[in-house]
């Protein structure tokens, strides 16, 4: 018999998406399982093999494993945000957000093609400010904490600058860059807000600092080791520089 799979995966994926077999709600009953997939750059005018081969592996876990009885989490999403997109905005003269919201369209039409077990009500864009105000807010919280040793947790830098204001820090047990001299509540209380912001930095979880990085001047950003290859950028072929930067 000749498998019509125009029709016949047409219908069953239709069913899928109006009744909402894929989307998860909280289930206490069930041992959670979750399922996460590297989310693809919409920076293109469409999947490439590579897209499938890892997704296919990964929804048929997923589906193995809602047959074993888990409450299973299968999102997927578009890392929308960064260099990837800027680059085919400068190939193309498109700007990001539309070319983003066109591409994500396509990625979306192929995906659903393909019959992915995924619940499309979590769907993640990183570019979505309702998503990295939060990358935002966790580096904010990173700044603004130290690491205390005596408790082995994070804790306000507000603590922290009360104990310097009384007692200095020769008594205080907290990572800190290493070197710092000791100083005294009095010391402290007497240095201008600029030199105990400085100081500061030495305690912060998140802080400024010296280091060697992939520097490319023709894409104006510093780059991950995995977006170099062999001396120039991965998108657009520009050349990358170590270079030591604040």
């Amino acid at each position: 018999m000749e498998y019509n799979f125009n029709s016949i995966e047409q219908k069953w994926q239709d069913r899928w998406r109006t009744e909402e077999t894929y989307k998860v709600s909280e289930d206490s009953s069930k041992e959670k399982f979750y399922v996460l997939d590297m989310f693809p750059y919409p920076s293109g005018a469409g999947l490439h093999v590579g897209h499938p081969l890892g997704y296919i592996a990964s929804d048929v876990y997923a589906r193995y494993m809602r047959l074993k009885g888990y409450n299973v989490l299968h999102p997927m999403g578009y890392d929308s945000f960064g260099i990837p997109t800027e680059q085919y905005a400068i190939e193309t003269g498109i700007h990001p957000a539309v070319a983003t919201e066109k591409n994500v369209a396509r990625y979306r039409e192929q995906l659903d093609k393909i019959g992915f077990s995924f619940d499309w009500s979590r769907e993640v864009r990183t570019s979505n400010p309702d998503y990295y105000r939060w990358t935002q807010w966790i580096f904010k919280q990173l700044f603004n904490s130290y690491y205390c040793q005596d408790t082995d947790k994070a804790k306000a830098v507000e603590e922290l600058e009360n104990c310097f204001s009384q007692e200095g820090n020769a008594h205080i047990n907290a990572c800190c860059e290493e070197g710092i001299a000791s100083f005294t509540a009095a010391e402290w209380n007497a240095w201008t807000d600029e030199e105990q912001q400085a100081m500061l930095l030495n305690y912060r979880l998140a802080f400024l600092s010296d280091a060697w990085v992939n520097w490319c001047e023709g894409l104006g950003t510093v780059l991950a080791n995995d977006e170099v290859k062999d001396g120039v950028s991965e998108r657009g072929g520009v050349p990358v520089e170590q270079k030591l930067m604040r």
